[in-house]
């Protein structure tokens, strides 16, 4: 991961100025923050940063890479908090085996002890 280059979350930043902080540990302070590091952290294979951000009742034992997909762009489409809860629709786009897909999801954020952790999704059609 090179910190001077742009983030692939699609922010319009440099990496080091978008999602790099929250790799590094500091608190996503809203939910559209955390899905762009979260999405960013699948471009980059990080694992543990996605199994630490995904809440406790939701969260799977581990993570495997059974297909290796590339990540080719995120979009978010809307986005909100509201108190504890947050919501962020978006899409992702990626290839499997040179075949091109695309995940349209709204992801469920909450807010405890001071972090946000992703929730669950609903698919949506695209």
């Amino acid at each position: 991961m090179l910190k001077n280059k742009s983030c692939p979350c699609e922010s319009g930043r440099e990496y080091a100025d978008c999602c790099a902080p929250w790799h590094d540990g500091a608190a996503a302070t809203t939910p559209e923050q955390l899905m762009r590091s979260r999405y960013s952290a699948f471009v980059f294979g990080l694992h543990d940063y996605l199994l630490a951000t995904w809440h406790a009742t939701t969260r799977p034992e581990a993570m495997s890479d059974e297909e290796p997909v590339r990540w080719l762009g995120l979009k978010i489409k809307h986005a909100q908090a509201a108190g504890v809860n947050g919501e962020v629709e978006f899409i992702a786009r990626y290839k499997i085996a040179g075949k091109a897909w695309k995940l349209h999801e709204r992801s469920r954020f909450i807010y405890e002890e001071g972090r946000w952790y992703y929730l669950d999704g609903e698919m949506l059609n695209s």
